[in-house]
């Protein structure tokens, strides 16, 4: 490597871009259901939900919910299902996986769990994390987390994961023996390196910002959407008051009775749909929330990026800086000033074995920092193109998901609406009859 490099031009090695052709063959997986080897031998379910209770670490009484998983082959001998393999998890160990995928893989953007506690409730839905409803969309959101990492071409195909579907007690000592604790990079690393990268990748800047924004369009949807339901849930109920109000006449009516009746029996009816109705928009709801949680996740890759490009930066800079001390002493020119150059100019010059000492141990700490440089920057690259593989992958799959959830609400909302014309249809049937 040349003297005369710069920290920019070594650090700019690593923003060179992908070709089309290149990422097109790189991408392995299309996010198909079924489009990994471990899928295609083990069906993987989280069958029901169980409220326990039990002491915690501090000797204290808790309510907590575990959930039963059940995995079994995917084709058996005569067609006969065979018996599942069951184990009990608590969430907080499927927080602990999914940490350890985090800080294991940081190239690639790692499946959400679903929310801890609700967010984004109308007034009527319970934001109790123990209340059945939510555990249920919670047990479904924790089978999507599991299927959607073994669907992963990279992510199935790990170990520690394979014993946390098989391994009820051995699994929480494998997982913490791989010591992926201290591989974490510290939060206030990650923000300094955001802060000071000199020379971002223009791609991951814009991914990040297209994350944050998507971010923000899916909370206003998930807002917009709790509150149409509050107010559907308020339009519905008050639907019941024509079934009481009908039934009351009916009953000062002879010949008009038994229309008002049934047409107060079809408002009963309309009333009491939206319960069900909203309880439905639930799961839309929560496919929403998977792509809302989607986008940390898709920012933390690119916080990952931020703190290798910058640790390639540092290291670029201090090898600029020792060849320039180099040279410096060589020469015995100072370009700027320096406490050394200062001591020399009251002290007296080096001797030359003084000299000849310093200038072998600064090519020695050129040749290592030149080393350094090399690695950080095959580190950088290699994380970009593994990172922007994993990236063209969820791009595909977010499309294809967001798509069909909101065609699915559409159509939803479209029955809702034909349940409304069908049930004032019938009551204008039953007016007729009068």
């Amino acid at each position: 490597m040349a003297d005369s490099v710069s920290s920019e031009e070594v650090a700019v090695i690593s923003n060179t871009d992908i070709t089309s052709t290149e990422s097109e063959n790189n991408i392995i997986n299309t996010m198909v259901e079924r489009g990994t080897a471990l899928l295609r031998k083990l069906e993987i379910n989280v069958a029901e939900a169980e409220k326990r209770t039990g002491k915690n670490t501090v000797n204290m009484q808790e309510t907590y919910t575990v959930y039963l998983i059940e995995i079994r082959p995917a084709e058996t001998e005569g067609g006969t299902p065979a018996a599942p393999d069951t184990l009990w998890r608590r969430y907080s160990e499927f927080e602990l996986l999914r940490t350890y995928l985090l800080v294991t893989y940081p190239y690639i953007i790692i499946p959400p769990l679903p929310e801890k506690r609700a967010e984004f409730v109308w007034h009527k839905l319970s934001a109790d994390n123990l209340d059945p409803d939510f555990v249920e969309r919670r047990r479904v959101g924790l089978e999507n987390f599991l299927l959607r990492v073994a669907s992963h071409p990279v992510l199935s195909n790990d170990k520690i994961f394979f014993l946390f579907l098989t391994e009820e007690k051995g699994w929480r000592d494998a997982v913490l023996e791989t010591g992926f604790q201290d591989k974490a990079d510290s939060r206030l690393k990650s923000l300094s390196a955001m802060f000071r990268v000199k020379n971002p990748d223009k791609r991951f800047t814009a991914l990040k910002q297209y994350s944050d924004e998507l971010n923000s369009i899916i909370s206003q949807l998930l807002r917009i959407r709790a509150r149409v339901a509050d107010r559907l849930y308020g339009v519905y109920k008050v639907h019941g008051n024509y079934g009481r109000v009908f039934s009351e006449w009916s009953a000062i009516e002879k010949e008009m009775g038994d229309g008002l009746q049934s047409a107060g029996h079809h408002m009963d009816t309309y009333a009491a749909s939206i319960d069900d109705i909203l309880e439905e928009e639930e799961h839309f709801a929560d496919q929403l929330k998977e792509y809302l949680f989607y986008t940390d996740a898709v920012r933390s890759v690119c916080r990952k990026h931020e703190l290798i490009q910058y640790e390639l930066e540092m290291a670029a800079q201090d090898l600029v800086q020792k060849k320039q001390q180099k040279e410096e002493l060589a020469t015995g020119t100072v370009r700027i000033f320096s406490l050394k150059g200062m001591t020399s100019k009251l002290f007296g010059q080096e001797s030359p074995e003084q000299k000849e000492s310093r200038l072998a141990a600064l090519e020695q700490s050129i040749q290592e920092g030149e080393e350094t440089v090399k690695e950080k920057n095959t580190e950088c690259q290699e994380f970009v193109r593994a990172a922007w593989d994993d990236i063209e992958r969820f791009k595909e799959q977010k499309d294809k998901d967001l798509r069909e959830a909101l065609i699915s609400y559409a159509i939803m909302q479209i029955s809702m609406c034909k349940k409304g014309i069908q049930v004032w249809s019938n009551a204008k049937e039953c007016f007729s009859k009068m």
